[in-house]
């Protein structure tokens, strides 16, 4: 075994360690950001063509599966289904098969296939395993055209049918305030509602790519509409907006920043809500602002109630 390769195994052990720890301890969030980074990093290596690979095609369709059973108690964590739940039980049965990949040649414990890799970035990923400080790419998409080209659809959701008694919202995304603004490409935010654990309360949906960028402004004018009923939204619930990017020189999808709007904020109107430093904190325990200039994320919110 290469020092490369043993160095890999061990960043590997390590990173699996830290998401069973954290989901034995009931920190939820920062076990799926785990979880996602490292089924990432696997599933990168699953399909590598670089043929200075110690492992073998069939390491690395094991390899795969395990970044698939990572997925999959990542989005147990995330569900309210209790049904059919991959157990964290069942995840540590993986961790020796990790540790022996290149000895491993017994039967995979469990029926799942390797999944492609995603370009788009669990929370957090741009710290990597190796902890390093992700810099900014200055002058990236400099003199790019105003507008952007329209290559993301986006997964925005129609507005839930009416119940008497009952307010549903609709968030207008009207901009957002960055001092490098017109160095982002294809920009979008993801949207999400989310309770105190970080847990999923609606359906996850993305904006398109902005429709134009203007001094230190990224222009997106476009609703959200809030998949539940106001009045169901558990105690302490918070909408979460998180502005993506492409980055070039690393070809991937990152989160530049993210803002939240807690229950107590929904009134109709405008709003404007502060930006914080990534990685996204959907506890809200350690905030840190993006800057002390006056850059925003500007809403427009509208109540409908029959």
């Amino acid at each position: 075994m290469s020092e490369v390769t043993r160095s890999l195994l061990q960043r590997w052990g390590a990173s699996f360690r830290r998401g069973a720890d954290f989901d034995s301890w009931g920190q939820l969030v920062e076990a799926i950001d785990e979880y996602q980074i490292l089924a990432r990093h696997l599933q990168k290596e699953a399909q590598a063509q670089h043929n200075n690979s110690e492992f073998t095609e069939e390491q690395k369709k094991t390899i795969g599966k395990i970044a698939t059973c990572l997925e999959l108690r990542s989005a147990a964590l995330q569900s309210t289904q209790s049904q059919e739940e991959f157990k964290l039980e069942d995840l540590k049965k993986l961790e020796p098969i990790l540790k022996n990949i290149l000895t491993y040649n017994k039967e995979f414990p469990f029926d799942v296939q390797p999944v492609p890799l995603r370009r788009i970035l669990a929370p957090g990923e741009e710290e990597n395993l190796e902890f390093e400080e992700d810099e900014e790419e200055g002058g990236a998409g400099a003199g790019s055209p105003d507008s952007f080209p329209a290559r993301v659809p986006g997964t925005l959701l129609p507005r839930l049918p009416s119940e008497p008694g009952m307010t549903l919202l609709t968030n207008r995304i009207e901009k957002i305030g960055l001092k490098d603004a017109g160095q982002c490409i294809d920009p979008y935010i993801t949207v999400s509602v989310k309770d105190l654990n970080g847990i999923d309360l609606t359906p996850v949906q993305d904006t398109p790519v902005a429709s134009r960028k203007e001094d230190t402004y990224v222009h997106f004018n476009v609703d959200i509409e809030l998949q539940k009923h106001v009045e169901k939204l558990t105690k302490g619930a918070a909408i979460f907006f998180e502005f993506k990017h492409y980055k070039p020189k690393k070809r991937f999808t990152s989160t530049k920043c993210f803002a939240f709007m807690e229950m107590d904020e929904i009134k109709p109107g405008p709003i404007v809500i502060e930006l914080y430093k990534k990685p996204t904190d959907f506890k809200r325990k350690k905030l840190q602002l993006l800057t002390k200039k006056p850059l925003y994320l500007h809403l427009h919110q509208t109540l409908h109630k029959e």
